[in-house]
């Protein structure tokens, strides 16, 4: 198995089954991410520096107008896609594997954590790992100390308040808090 098609399965939405050789070729991946984030977490790195990090971590350049501010982490890292003029603050953890698409001018505030795998519910196929991707529209702001749930989409204008479990998707142009998330306005434009 490459990359390719390890993504692929991944994009499908089909389990990993515990033990496969997708599971395995995620425990590879999962080792470069971790290597590549120690250093992107260690000492000072220019604005420059990090930018070539978190390329390396996903896999394709970052627009110049990104900005992260370390740490970091990831446990995978090849199934995350940034757009332009977006901003991750310190603390975030990305589970990517199930996909993360984040869109322009979107601002992740501290501690965000983004899963994309659930576990079987089934006790005997709890090993296996069910992925879905979350995608974050255009201009979302994202509070600290938020999850974002495996397979919600956040709608473009969006804001989830500090705090918040996401579990359904954000219809744009709202603001959504508590756990789980629900409604709390509509954003006057």
């Amino acid at each position: 198995m490459d990359l390719e098609e390890y993504l692929g399965h991944l994009r499908t939405g089909r389990p990993v089954e515990a033990g496969s050789p997708a599971h395995q070729f995620m425990h590879g991946v999962s080792q470069e991410a971790l290597q590549l984030t120690a250093v992107l977490n260690q000492g000072y790195h220019t604005p420059e520096e990090i930018r070539g990090l978190f390329s390396q971590i996903i896999g394709k350049p970052v627009d110049d107008s990104f900005t992260l501010f370390p740490p970091f982490y990831t446990d995978c890292g090849k199934n995350i896609r940034v757009g332009k003029h977006v901003f991750i603050n310190m603390g975030c953890k990305f589970q990517d594997q199930g996909g993360i698409d984040i869109g322009d001018g979107v601002l992740i505030g501290h501690n965000v954590v983004l899963a994309t795998l659930n576990h079987n519910l089934d006790p005997n196929r709890r090993g296996d790992m069910i992925p879905a991707a979350i995608r974050i529209g255009k201009n979302v702001w994202i509070g600290s100390n938020a999850t974002l749930l495996p397979g919600v989409h956040i709608g473009d204008g969006a804001v989830v308040a500090a705090g918040a479990v996401v579990c359904r998707d954000v219809p744009p142009n709202t603001v959504v808090g508590g756990v789980p998330a629900r409604i709390l306005k509509g954003i006057d434009l």
